[in-house]
């Protein structure tokens, strides 16, 4: 599959050159201009590996084997994504049981596989932002990997207690950073060390986001994996919420659908950070100044992955009609932790968000799933604030959550952020 550059279409890489770049020329995401065609009956009939494998290998196309893709997806996908009913008409898809509780394994693990795959035993440096819960994915997929030195930049103090000691207790080749700033002017200093040729090509470095197509493309599976969950009899009336940060899950649905995956629609569901849901109101791209909310992971102003979901509203394989977009306030947050608790089920902002959102949207008939992201125990302050009932730590919670931070601390500048580089190379 050859992947286009969104901002300078003339730049057409492979996949792997696409893992190994991360980012195109004037910071533009590769993205496919066209899609296979599935056959969605044989896949839905299939195991979530095997599935996986299947899809994955018709997007990359021939240059890496059907085995591979299946050695890679095996490795990187060890857990289970379950559909589990709150009530009769709304599903939560539990995203969280991999190895550091929330969705962004699936994308992290599958990385560390594409980029093995990619690099060829070069050395690399993988910088990378994250808003919560994107750190502790890349640090425990890449942890020891030979070859590869990770550095993790973050908001000091925007990100839960439990999110940071997940993968700042690491160490090794793991270096933490936390950005006197918000989790936006993170993510613009990444795009400054890519904009800085000689850094990159010096340290052969990657980035780990969302941006990168591996991580995306691993994301579609578990919208498959949903779906094969759903009865046969419902599947025409699946309405998808997704809690929207960075809108990489939203695309990724996106992608499902367009490949076929029968979603009647996704609501892109943001917290206070509505930049998403203004647009799609008025037409106009105002992104405000980032507020800190429960739902701290979703706490984006200018959402990364935004321009793929306008190819895919070009290429036409989506339409308007297939996105709703919404806003839920701190309050609603709150009132959809307490309506879930009240169903006797257990989660944290995040999926309340999206669980509000679903609410509003589902009409009579339709079948309702909002994802779960992460394991309500990593916001477990909030929760038990909000629901005032103590909740239990998971084992890979409570060893970390004992442990010392080995975080950097500086300011939002670049140079700060190069000099931690370069003392990470040389480490």
């Amino acid at each position: 599959m050859q992947l286009n550059n969104l901002k300078v279409p003339a730049e057409q890489v492979s996949f792997l050159q696409a893992v190994r770049q991360g980012l195109g020329q004037q910071q533009g995401l590769f993205f496919p201009s066209s899609w296979p065609k599935l056959d969605i009956e044989h896949l839905l009939s299939l195991p979530l590996v095997q599935r996986s494998a299947e899809i994955l290998s018709a997007l990359i196309g021939d240059e890496l084997s059907p085995q591979q893709v299946h050695q890679m997806v095996a490795q990187a996908f060890t857990f289970p994504a379950p559909l589990v009913a709150v009530n009769e008409q709304v599903h939560c898809l539990e995203l969280f049981h991999g190895p550091t509780l929330a969705f962004k394994d699936f994308g992290g693990r599958f990385m560390a596989q594409a980029l093995a795959q990619a690099q060829q035993q070069q050395h690399t440096t993988i910088v990378t932002a994250t808003s919560g819960d994107t750190g502790a994915a890349v640090a425990h997929a890449f942890f020891k990997q030979p070859g590869v030195q990770v550095v993790i930049l973050y908001p000091k103090g925007k990100i839960s207690m439990l999110q940071e000691k997940l993968f700042t207790t690491l160490g090794e080749n793991i270096t933490t950073v936390a950005v006197e700033g918000d989790f936006d002017q993170c993510q613009a200093l990444v795009k400054q060390v890519f904009d800085h040729k000689a850094l990159v090509a010096e340290f052969n470095i990657n980035s780990a986001n969302s941006i990168n197509i591996s991580r995306l493309f691993a994301q579609i599976c578990y919208y498959f994996e949903a779906m094969a969950q759903v009865p046969v009899d419902k599947r025409s009336e699946v309405v998808i919420a997704v809690p929207s940060g960075n809108f990489g899950n939203l695309t990724a649905g996106l992608i499902a659908k367009a490949l076929g995956l029968p979603i009647k629609r996704l609501v892109a569901a943001t917290n206070l950070n509505d930049t998403v849901p203004r647009y799609w109101l008025n037409g106009e791209w105002q992104p405000k100044d980032t507020r800190a909310t429960l739902s701290n992971a979703m706490d984006v102003s200018a959402p990364n992955n935004w321009p793929r979901v306008e190819a895919l509203l070009a290429q036409g394989v989506i339409s308007r009609s297939d996105i709703e977009a919404t806003m839920v306030d701190e309050d609603d947050t709150q009132v959809g932790m307490r309506l879930l608790a009240q169903e006797g089920y257990l989660s944290e902002p995040h999926a309340a968000v999206a669980y509000k959102a679903l609410k509003r949207s589902l009409q009579p008939g339709e079948f309702g799933i909002f994802l779960g992201t992460a394991h309500p125990a990593k916001f477990k302050e909030q929760v038990e604030n909000i629901l005032g009932n103590p909740i239990a730590l998971p084992a890979i919670l409570a060893k970390c959550a004992a442990e010392p931070g080995l975080n950097l601390e500086i300011p939002a500048d670049f140079s700060a952020l190069e000099h931690v580089i370069r003392q990470t190379a040389a480490q």
